[in-house]
């Protein structure tokens, strides 16, 4: 099995390696890890997908959102691996920054509306363009480690939803794959 991710077929030399690879991902192949030596590829986790709904109260707002998300890793019972956080929304997004002092999300607001005002030389009909530039900005997805159960941020660090054309009922995507 061969996993091409976008290469054109046929570019693979005779190992079945393309240009460039350290080494083949699929079951059952014998690869090159990182130590330098040969290693048994083994099949990728299953990912446990839940929702997590977010109401927004204000325009522009971030809510910290780390302990939703822990709580939602708490469920599946995995201690080694990775969350990913996604947003399906195109006016709101994510960021990980410091969640000791409530001036920092304040202040992202606040130079982000310095960046990109809420009125501008924009097109877009429906008078939100600058939301979904402060989005774009931010982001729509978050991957964090999970190490010994737990969220492995760093120890000011937390995990916010930005808002940018609230009030509205909003949710994220959490999905956490490991052992």
């Amino acid at each position: 099995m061969k996993l091409q991710r976008g290469i054109p077929h046929g570019r693979e030399d005779e190992t079945g390696r393309l240009p460039g690879s350290s080494f083949l991902t699929g079951p059952d192949h014998e690869t090159e890890g990182l130590g330098g030596g040969p290693q048994s590829l083994t099949q990728v986790s299953h990912v446990q997908w839940t929702t997590i709904a977010v109401p927004t109260h204000s325009r522009t707002q971030l809510i910290d959102i780390t302990n939703l998300v822990a709580d939602e890793l708490a469920k599946t019972g995995v201690t080694n691996g990775t969350c990913s956080v996604y947003m399906p929304h195109t006016t709101a997004g994510l960021t990980i920054n410091e969640n000791a002092d409530p001036d920092v999300a304040r202040d992202i607001l606040a130079g982000l509306a310095r960046l990109v005002p809420v009125t501008g030389d924009y097109r877009h009909a429906e008078g939100n363009s600058d939301a979904h530039i402060k989005a774009s900005l931010m982001g729509f997805s978050l991957r964090v480690p999970v190490i010994d159960g737990r969220l492995a941020l760093g120890t000011w660090q937390g995990l916010y939803f930005c808002e940018f054309d609230g009030p509205r009922h909003r949710h994220v995507l959490v999905g956490v794959t490991g052992e």
